[in-house]
């Protein structure tokens, strides 16, 4: 009778909005617009990192990567959103979603880990800034940001294998948006004790760990400025690691309130909970890589005259062009 009820998919249902189709249309023109503004604004954000030479240091080359990562990690899913939306077949194949799973994996992994280094960057830069160009060299923040990508990719690797070898029953609906690890986990039709008991490690490493990393580098970087005697200087220090902290709030605060939200079974119904749930996934897979280029080109002077004196080149380019041609 277990084999019976167990058989080889080829493709999983992904749920999604199902039953709402005006719905659907109007989340597929929002996250679309939103697709563009995030490739333009990450977009921007590496070249000005690449072209500019004032933003060759530590902090932007981590930047660059961060925006990086933000494209890689909305194109993973996005795509394959968008086309369902529209698409009376909401399907994906199992490679498919195998490879969807691992990419989404790296990418949020990596970002953890990148964003712990960063804090470290601001760290040394603030609370050691005589050692700042021997501790923050070239032959250390490359490698730093190397061994984030790479943490990433082994440990969605580790976790996508395990999560593929899983036997699967009939059902093959997945109630999200993409192929998210946990609602495929949820299907199979299996003991999941030990995949749960590996992403309950992996989280302590490179979710939990990176954050009170990060938690240890603030503190100790607030009893830092607190110790300048000028409110002037200690703005001036503070709006220096301002941005990076509003991205970790916004990051972490998002998926703390994911995962440990309270439930209340007496308002809500699973249903709700579910549809709640699918809302913070898009927020936390959309918004936050559109705003986070906004945070680092409001609050950051360097990055807001480089973006300028890029469009001057452009324009000044644009205008020779113009002459050459008449």
């Amino acid at each position: 009778m277990e084999w019976e009820n167990q058989t080889i998919l080829v493709e999983f249902f992904l749920r999604g909005l199902s039953g709402y189709p005006r719905l659907e249309l109007l989340f597929y023109v929002l996250i679309s617009i939103m697709y563009v503004v995030i490739l333009l604004g990450n977009g921007t954000l590496i070249l000005i990192s690449i072209v500019d030479s004032h933003l060759h240091t530590p902090m932007y080359f981590f930047l660059g990567n961060l925006s990086f990562l933000d494209i890689c990690y909305t194109t993973t899913s996005i795509p394959t959103m968008l086309v369902i939306f529209l698409s009376e077949r909401k399907t994906i194949s199992f490679s498919g979603c195998a490879m969807q799973m691992f990419l989404g994996l790296a990418m949020g992994t990596t970002e953890c880990v990148l964003l712990g280094m960063m804090a470290f960057d601001r760290y040394v830069a603030i609370c050691n800034p005589l050692r700042y160009s021997v501790l923050m060299s070239k032959a250390s923040y490359v490698p730093m940001a190397a061994g984030s990508w790479i943490i990433g990719g082994v440990n969605s690797a580790v976790q996508t294998a395990f999560v593929v070898q899983l036997p699967f029953c009939r059902n093959n609906v997945i109630n999200h948006f993409s192929c998210e690890i946990l609602a495929v986990m949820k299907l199979a039709c299996a003991d999941i004790s030990g995949n749960e008991f590996i992403m309950l490690v992996a989280t302590t490493l490179f979710i939990l760990m990176p954050l009170l990393f990060i938690i240890i580098s603030y503190t100790l970087i607030i009893v830092s400025i607190l110790k300048i005697r000028t409110s002037e200087g200690r703005s001036k220090v503070f709006s220096t690691c301002s941005a990076h902290l509003t991205v970790v709030i916004i990051f972490y605060g998002t998926i703390l309130f994911m995962y440990m939200k309270p439930k209340s079974k007496e308002t809500l119904t699973s249903d709700d909970l579910n549809a709640t749930d699918k809302l913070i996934s898009v927020f936390y897979a959309i918004i936050t890589p559109m705003i986070n280029p906004l945070i680092y080109s409001l609050r950051n002077k360097d990055v807001k005259d480089a973006v300028k004196h890029l469009l001057r080149r452009k324009h000044f380019f644009i205008i020779n062009k113009e002459i050459s041609v008449f």
